[in-house]
């Protein structure tokens, strides 16, 4: 394993401490942790399982296997998915570290991830041993790629994959014999443009690969959707093989989500109704937070999904995370999710009513 860098949240300690001296208190955006409660039907769900004294499955129970099917089927316009076809995980987070090392990935490997990006990419491929390679055009992937990872709608910038590109991608990928992955953790998520009024799609989709999911993937996080960020529920679908892989992998190791987060997992993919409830709170909270920042003289960039406002002023990123913390306002620098990100800031919607709104009222005034 190459050496890993700090962990970056660590330089925001001074900035939150700025923050939280303003005299209405702090207003944390710079996290995508969510605030509001786990849907009842979950934690019921949670609560009656708690019985549990056998050790969990792998592979995830014949209950949650099915419901992740279905859900496919259902919520993102993938039919004919096996059992074989899906895996549930601990958190996205720790596949999205964990994959380039379970792949048998290490030195002389590329890793290809997108150029605004979550960091656990890069750093999954350092823990491997292998290179991160920051791109954003097929042609452009080395001929040392062995995995790819896509993210729509993303993070940070909320950018979503149209079909075409997403087709584009598998084909360069299989083109150089790599696994490529999609991490759709937001998609639930739609506000703008097309997407404000379709289903943004997924890797599976069969307008993307027909029926042939060799060596593709895609993920799926819980966290966000159902409130559910603690409850570490996250699944992978597609490609049979890889995930047979994975799954050897996961059982030496030992790598099982709990019986009673399974259980809680069936409950909250079977309910579309709380999700729906959800995105309609992130709906408010983001009409009133981009005009603000409009208003405060950010231009906001992208962010036709997802939980976050990607946004600059057109200066250094650290300039306007301290203009916003003597306001009182926690942002995310964009430096935090690559080079060319330097002027950018994230703002997430994952805060209360009352704080969003304090946060609109600061910008304003100020």
């Amino acid at each position: 394993m190459r050496p890993l860098p700090d962990y970056p949240w660590d330089q925001m300690v001074p900035f939150a401490e700025r923050a939280r001296a303003h005299p209405g208190g702090i207003v944390d955006l710079s996290i995508g942790s969510p605030v509001d409660p786990t849907p009842a039907v979950i934690r019921q769900a949670l609560a009656d399982a708690t019985d549990a004294h056998a050790y969990p499955q792998t592979a995830g129970t014949p209950q949650l296997q099915r419901a992740i099917i279905d859900w496919y089927a259902r919520r993102r316009g993938v039919a004919g998915l096996t059992e074989a076809n899906v895996l549930p995980t601990i958190g996205s987070k720790e596949l999205v570290a964990l994959l380039p090392f379970m792949l048998g990935l290490g030195e002389g490997d590329t890793v290809v991830h997108p150029v605004a990006a979550y960091p656990t990419y890069a750093i999954g491929a350092a823990m491997a041993g292998a290179d991160a390679v920051a791109s954003d055009d097929p042609a452009g992937w080395p001929a040392t790629t062995k995995l790819v990872w896509l993210n729509s709608p993303g993070n940070p910038d909320g950018h979503v994959l149209t079909v075409a590109e997403l087709r584009r991608a598998v084909e360069r990928a299989r083109a150089l014999g790599a696994v490529i992955v999609s991490d759709e953790c937001y998609a639930e998520l739609g506000w703008a443009g097309q997407w404000a009024n379709e289903p943004i799609p997924s890797i599976l989709d069969p307008r993307v690969i027909g029926t042939d999911r060799r060596d593709v993937l895609a993920i799926y996080s819980l966290s966000k959707q159902s409130n559910m960020a603690g409850y570490r529920g996250a699944f992978a679908a597609g490609c049979a093989t890889v995930l047979g892989r994975l799954l050897t992998v996961r059982k030496h190791a030992g790598l099982m989500l709990p019986a009673p987060l399974q259980a809680a997992m069936v409950a909250a993919l079977g309910d579309d109704s709380h999700v729906a409830d959800q995105k309609e709170r992130y709906r408010a909270r983001r009409m009133l937070l981009l005009p603000a920042l409009e208003t405060a003289g950010f231009r906001i960039s992208r962010s036709e999904a997802g939980l976050y406002l990607w946004a600059t002023e057109g200066r250094g990123a650290w300039d306007s995370i301290g203009r916003l913390a003597d306001l009182g306002i926690l942002a995310g620098p964009g430096p935090f999710y690559g080079a060319g990100s330097a002027q950018y800031v994230r703002f997430s919607l994952t805060a209360t009513d009352e704080r969003i709104a304090a946060a609109a009222s600061r910008l304003g005034a100020g």
